[in-house]
């Protein structure tokens, strides 16, 4: 199996549960910290298309970035390549954490979905 990457900020709290649950499930990661190391607009577009969801659950709606550019009102005016780049300009716009494996895309941390997930890699037993 590929690697798995958790892309998170660490000094946030589903974050630190999320990893919290990785560590405590045996799951071997590497880390990235979103802050210091943005994914850049490829690597977006690209998780984008593996995870099959609407471009707008990649935005961290909660995040003071978010909400000081009133992105709220705008992000239906703008095309997906439009969105990809604004994403790409900073990791706290971004919606945390994010688990990338080979062939899945979890954006936040719902433990039941990792669950399944793991289940589905091999990584757990059912």
């Amino acid at each position: 199996m590929n690697k798995i990457i958790f892309i998170c900020y660490p000094k946030c709290t589903t974050c630190q549960k999320a990893q919290k649950w990785l560590d405590s499930n045996g799951i071997t990661y590497e880390q990235r910290n979103i802050k210091e190391q943005n994914p850049t607009k490829a690597e977006l577009k690209e998780w984008w298309a593996k995870a099959n969801i609407p471009l707008r659950k990649f935005f961290n709606t909660s995040g003071i970035l978010y909400k000081s550019l009133a992105l709220k009102d705008k992000l239906s005016a703008m095309s997906n390549d439009e969105q990809l780049s604004l994403l790409a300009t900073d990791g706290m716009l971004v919606k945390r954490p994010l688990l990338i494996t080979p062939d899945n895309i979890f954006v936040g941390f719902k433990e039941k979905e990792w669950e399944s997930l793991m289940v589905k890699c091999g990584l757990r037993p059912k």
